[in-house]
């Protein structure tokens, strides 16, 4: 095999290699905000005791978490699986503003 070759080879699989790496960060991160921010917007309007609505929303951000993970390799380029979580976090930061996560004294 030519030296050509072997450069354009090496080059692919370093390519595919970043792209990979990036959706593991990808996954990683923005599965984790969107969990964050589903756990805390579903804490605030889910029905009943604040306890039992925490732990509700605390046990879902497990499954949210993974199908944004899913979600993330999933898609069919990296550009669409960045747009995908972005959207779904600033949906969720509108619905916690909405509920009155950011008022004063919300936290209390």
């Amino acid at each position: 095999m030519s030296a050509r070759v072997e450069s354009a080879r090496g080059w692919a699989a370093q390519t595919y290699r970043l792209a990979v790496a990036t959706r593991v960060i990808l996954a990683a991160a923005g599965g984790y905000t969107v969990a964050a921010l589903a756990s805390g917007w579903l804490a605030l309007v889910l029905p009943g005791a604040r306890a039992e609505a925490v732990s509700a929303a605390t046990i879902a951000s497990f499954a949210i978490m993974a199908a944004a993970a899913v979600w993330v390799f999933a898609a069919r380029t990296l550009s669409r699986a960045v747009l995908g979580l972005s959207l779904v976090a600033a949906l969720l930061t509108v619905g916690l503003w909405l509920a009155g996560a950011f008022q004063p004294g919300a936290a209390a």
